[in-house]
């Protein structure tokens, strides 16, 4: 599938951050996002956010810096804004045997953080800072049979000198999880499973699952984009 490039907007965060004296910075941004045009499904899903996605968190150190990024409660209220906008009727699960009884589901989500990488403006050798975040979605039929694996990823940048701040890295990390969410929404409902659920087709799990346990199947695998990101300004000649 040809990749898209999906234009990124200013959107409002709701951020809990906690900059320490000692030479620390913690986030926990929770995104804040404006309710997508988009045509609902007439279907009920469901969304399992298990335990570790919801307590998501990672610490690094970088030169003599503590950074800890905290982003389960963002996690979960991405998940409640992207397939809220997309579902009429959604029920959300906090574990796999919970979602695996449930009745009357056309479909079930499972979306995992996969990854998150920054870059600070010192690691960049410019004046801003760099986020990456990989998303998995895992879809289910009912009983959580695997019908298919996507990922996603989302860029953000924010502008900034500093070498140790949390409102860059805060500002870039909203736009990669606002990237994300952007592109899923905009690329789910035309291809063939958001199809298949728009016409109200059950869907069915391939017979073949790959090694590590998910569909087989080619027809969606990634949703991808060009990353956006701020060339470095250079000093103005004399």
């Amino acid at each position: 599938m040809s990749p898209l490039t999906v234009s990124l907007r200013v959107v409002p965060l709701v951020g809990l951050l906690t900059v320490a004296a000692c030479g620390s910075v913690e986030i926990a941004p929770e995104p804040v996002i404006p309710q997508p045009i988009v045509r609902q499904l007439p279907v009920k899903a469901a969304v399992l956010l298990t335990g570790d996605q919801r307590a998501f968190r990672q610490v690094e150190t970088r030169g003599g810096v503590d950074w800890t990024i905290g982003l389960g409660a963002g996690h979960q209220r991405l998940a409640h804004a992207v397939f809220g906008a997309l579902f009429a009727d959604v029920r959300y699960f906090n574990d796999a045997e919970a979602a695996r009884a449930a009745t009357g589901l056309a479909v079930i989500f499972e979306p995992r953080m996969e990854q998150y990488s920054f870059a600070t403006a010192n690691e960049t050798g410019g004046d801003y800072y760099a986020v990456t975040i990989r998303y998995r979605i895992n879809v289910y039929a009912e009983g959580m049979q695997a019908v298919d694996s996507y990922t996603i990823t989302g860029y953000g940048n924010s502008r900034d000198r500093t070498m140790s701040s949390s409102k860059p890295l805060e500002e870039a990390t909203r736009a990669a999880m606002r990237d994300a969410a952007a592109k899923f929404l905009v690329q789910f409902p035309r291809q063939p499973i958001g199809q298949q659920l728009a016409r109200g087709e059950p869907l069915v799990a391939p017979a073949v699952l790959a090694a590590d346990g998910s569909a087989a199947s080619e027809a969606f695998k990634r949703i991808e984009a060009v990353p956006v990101i701020e060339s470095p300004r250079t000093a103005p000649t004399t």
